[in-house]
């Protein structure tokens, strides 16, 4: 197989090696769905900060946050990743939202100096991860951002333009590339030659979930509350007016939600997603994610969903689909040890 094609598992064991790339060594795949959106405009700022959950206004120049766009009634309508790149702002955000978030962009600017522009198609994007991401970057060449959660840097590389941009997984260390289309065959070539090993969607979709990371569509829903989602680190409680605040600050000043997203350890066979976790036969929460993780010697079934908090104590007696739930937090970590 050459660097310039897709590694599609073809067996389990291809996704079990693959997985442990992920997680002992340094794996690496081309991210197909990244939608990117640069604003520009004197107003551009402002006027984002307060249609974000996070704090834009005081986002130095080569830092990035990560962000929820809510509804006036506090409902979580997408979600991204917003970097400052000095003249302009550069929003990124999974390809099956990209339609929604420019109509709500559209919809909200009125007399706002913001300039809108989808400029997807002019970069691709390469995802590195791994604990020996770093070590392998290094060795192919490339400098990398300082250290701090979505710092990123341009920089020439090969003859190229990139930016390296420093990943927000807690569980492995990560890093994303975006350059031209012909950039990354190249990218891809190094990085294999340096000790990567390409991996495929499957064992990224099964890094995802061991990291506790949520989908929007899949974990998080339209209908979800932004605490319930447990992701802190897109909101920020001084930042002032944004679509949706009064809401979340409703819900911050009451000190908690009903529910929270958590990670879960199934003993049995692995439910599918939607199916309804119950204690004493009563429905407690739902299951959004579900995989069986591949270690070296075996398999480990695991989960993402919601869960009522008084649920939480005496989960000897959760259940889903028949089969023995724990709560565990998130990311697993565990799985480093397997």
């Amino acid at each position: 197989m050459t660097v310039h094609e897709e590694a599609e598992p073809r067996t389990r064991d291809d996704v079990r090696k693959q997985f442990l790339a992920l997680t002992r060594s340094c794996g690496w795949h081309r991210l197909e769905k990244r939608a990117k959106i640069a604003l520009s405009g004197n107003d551009r700022v402002r006027w984002l900060n307060g249609m974000v959950t996070n704090n834009v206004r005081d986002l130095a120049t080569g830092h990035g946050v990560y962000a929820f766009v809510l509804s006036p009634q506090g409902r979580i309508l997408g979600d991204l990743y917003i970097f400052n790149r000095g003249e302009s702002l550069l929003v990124e955000t999974d390809q099956s939202q990209a339609a929604t978030v420019l109509a709500l962009f559209d919809r909200y600017i009125i007399m706002d100096e913001v300039e809108v522009a989808d400029v997807s198609t002019k970069f691709a994007t390469v995802e590195i991860a791994g604990p020996k991401a770093s070590p392998t970057l290094r060795a192919a060449g490339f400098e990398l951002p300082a250290d701090g959660t979505l710092r990123f840097v341009d920089a020439k590389w090969c003859g190229f333009s990139i930016t390296m941009t420093r990943g927000d997984n807690s569980l492995v260390e990560n890093f994303e590339i975006s350059a031209s289309s012909e950039a990354v065959e190249a990218i891809k070539t190094a990085l294999q030659e340096s000790g990567g090993s390409q991996v495929s969607e499957e064992a990224s979709e099964h890094l995802r979930i061991a990291s506790g990371l949520p989908r929007y569509g899949q974990d998080i829903r339209e209908r979800d509350l932004p605490q319930e989602t447990e992701q802190v680190r897109a909101l920020n409680f001084s930042k002032g007016c944004y679509v949706g605040q009064e809401i979340v600050e409703r819900i911050r000043s009451r000190g908690q939600v009903h529910r929270s997203f958590s990670g879960f350890i199934i003993d049995g066979t692995l439910p599918e997603p939607g199916a309804k976790l119950q204690r004493d036969g009563k429905d407690v929460g739902e299951i959004t994610s579900a995989t069986s993780l591949p270690f070296a010697k075996g398999e480990l079934n695991v989960a993402l969903g919601y869960i009522r908090r008084e649920a939480l104590s005496g989960d000897d007696r959760l259940q889903v689909s028949g089969a023995k739930v724990t709560p565990r937090n998130l990311p697993f970590r565990q799985i480093l040890t397997q």
